[in-house]
């Protein structure tokens, strides 16, 4: 079977649940966003200090999140292809605020802004938190465009999961910077 189908070549592409749309379209940029985070994930779990293995299970739950996440927003309320996915619900970012409490207790209280960098891994977190913040800011433009919010809760759960998320990339940011014993830089005025 070959990679490619040519049927991409006008641009547009089709959606989980069967509808054409021109490839810049806020559900298709919504849902790239989520593609290129979940990316950005699997480099920062490649780049990780040894012996963080319970942060490799971690980012390959994340990972599996992030395809749930992708999936729902590849397909249209009400369709028969979202009846087939897992619901995104708050219980996503429940999971992710349980290791951000676990890592912090490990880390000195923040008291002054830091810069982005240190170890290599904690470099790669600080990426994924910003393209974490960049699919948030596309989720809610596809929430603001279609006002489904109200109607799709999932969409506020995905909303809520990509702000935990780009918290837990900050917090890890540190924490591997401590497990890899480089001080974060503070940012000076």
């Amino acid at each position: 079977m070959s990679i490619y189908t040519r049927t991409g070549d006008q641009g547009k592409t089709s959606l989980f649940s069967g509808e054409r749309l021109y490839k810049d379209n806020i559900r298709v940029r919504a849902y790239g966003e989520v593609d290129e985070l979940n990316a950005v994930v699997g480099l920062l779990a490649a780049v990780l200090p040894a012996g963080c293995d319970e942060t490799a299970r971690q980012l390959a739950r994340i990972q599996s999140d992030l395809f749930h996440v992708g999936g729902w927003l590849a397909a249209v309320p009400g369709s028969e292809a979202r009846q087939r996915l897992t619901a995104i619900t708050p219980e996503f970012s429940g999971r992710i605020e349980t290791w951000i409490d676990a890592m912090q207790n490990h880390l000195p209280e923040l008291k002054v802004f830091i810069l982005p960098g240190g170890h290599p891994g904690a470099a790669q977190a600080h990426v994924a938190r910003t393209v974490g913040r960049r699919a948030e800011r596309a989720v809610i433009a596809l929430v603001r465009q279609e006002e489904t919010a109200q109607a799709d809760p999932s969409l506020s759960a995905v909303v809520m999961f990509l702000n935990r998320l780009s918290d837990y990339f900050f917090v890890l940011a540190r924490y591997l910077n401590k497990k890899a014993g480089v001080p974060d830089t503070s940012w000076n005025s």
